[in-house]
């Protein structure tokens, strides 16, 4: 058994959050991670600004503002640049990065890189990528990509559902984008299909405060548009989201340069919900082009695969049973299985 300490002090969540409220996916898979630990029998302290000290399945959750242990076997800073000399003594130290590794260059990042030396984890190849490469750490980037909770991976074969497209991200990644498409050369092609819109500002904590009145721009937008078959709703709760899920027909979804997994295309497509999506970011990653969605380069070609894949029933259930074959994913488990090999 290890002793395991993780940091976050971004937004307020704990082990409970998820089930009541959407999570960011930073968020979501710093508690999947620290879960997995303790079922594989690690004790974990988790360390987030969450409002009490309370234990959930397992984990010890703690406010990020009390004292951590000097020591650990392994220590994981989860994105911020002050958490990353904490636990001055451990074993293992670990910085994980959700994002494009070019905020590295601070100097604040700098400093704390350079003193304590990390071993520094991307979520992907495409992030991995952007590190600097004169940043410090033991060796190259290590690329450990998220896991899904197995409830995402359990999905079974099921006949195509009607011509309903999803969209479940940020809407600042291209929303306004796709309701341009929708209006203009998709929706006319299929009229009785429906574009279900999931976002908000809320899920994104501190940082979709900030950026509220942006993206409340954007629903606004895309709430005025029902007669075109554009629905808005709340984000949902992991349970409820899979239910969502499965009742939709294809993820349209332009995807961001800044985007290093991007959870909301894989969970549909581990479900076998095929994708159209475009070559930003990480998105390569997440479809396999021509088998499990489409990666479309330009405005014509989204627009053309989406309507395929609405109208189309042959075309749908073969990238639906692939997507079910291929796009399971990592467990959590496998992935804590990968953060373990870290360990000296």
């Amino acid at each position: 058994m290890a002793e395991i300490v993780m940091g976050d002090d971004g937004v307020a969540f704990d082990g409970r959050t998820g089930a009541a409220s959407p999570l960011g996916g930073a968020e979501a898979a710093f508690v999947s991670l620290a879960e997995a630990f303790v079922a594989r029998g690690h004790r974990v302290l988790a360390f987030t600004r969450c409002a009490a000290e309370v234990v959930h399945n397992g984990v010890d959750w703690i406010p990020v503002t009390q004292p951590m242990p000097g020591a650990a076997d392994l220590y994981i800073a989860n994105r911020g640049d002050k958490l990353i000399g904490r636990v001055p003594q451990a074993r293992t130290r670990v910085f994980w990065i959700h994002n494009p590794g070019g905020y590295l260059k601070k100097p604040r990042y700098i400093r704390a890189l350079w003193t304590w030396r990390p071993i520094v984890v991307a979520i992907g190849e495409y992030a991995g990528r952007t590190v600097p490469w004169w940043m410090p750490r033991r060796g190259s980037v290590v690329v450990i990509p998220y896991g899904l909770a197995d409830e995402f991976r359990r999905a079974t074969p099921r006949p195509a559902p009607p011509p309903v497209a999803i969209f479940t991200s940020n809407p600042l990644r291209g929303l306004d984008w796709l309701l341009e498409l929708w209006t203009e050369l998709i929706q006319p092609m299929v009229p009785k299909a429906e574009l279900r819109i999931y976002s908000g500002a809320a899920v994104y904590g501190a940082a979709g405060a900030k950026h509220a009145e942006a993206m409340a721009r954007v629903l606004d937008r895309a709430a005025a548009l029902g007669a075109a078959g554009v629905r808005c709703m709340a984000p949902l709760p992991r349970a409820a989201l899979i239910d969502a899920l499965k009742a939709a027909r294809v993820m349209l979804y332009r995807g961001d340069v800044n985007e290093t997994y991007c959870a909301a295309v894989a969970e549909a497509q581990a479900l076998g919900v095929p994708a159209v999506v475009t070559p930003l970011g990480s998105l390569p990653e997440r479809v396999v082009d021509g088998v499990t969605g489409v990666i479309a380069a330009g405005n014509s070609a989204f627009a053309g695969a989406a309507v395929r894949l609405l109208t189309d029933d042959v075309l749908w259930q073969r990238m639906h049973q692939a997507a079910l074959k291929r796009q399971r994913g990592l467990s959590w488990d496998e992935v804590a299985v990968r953060f373990e090999s870290l360990m000296t």
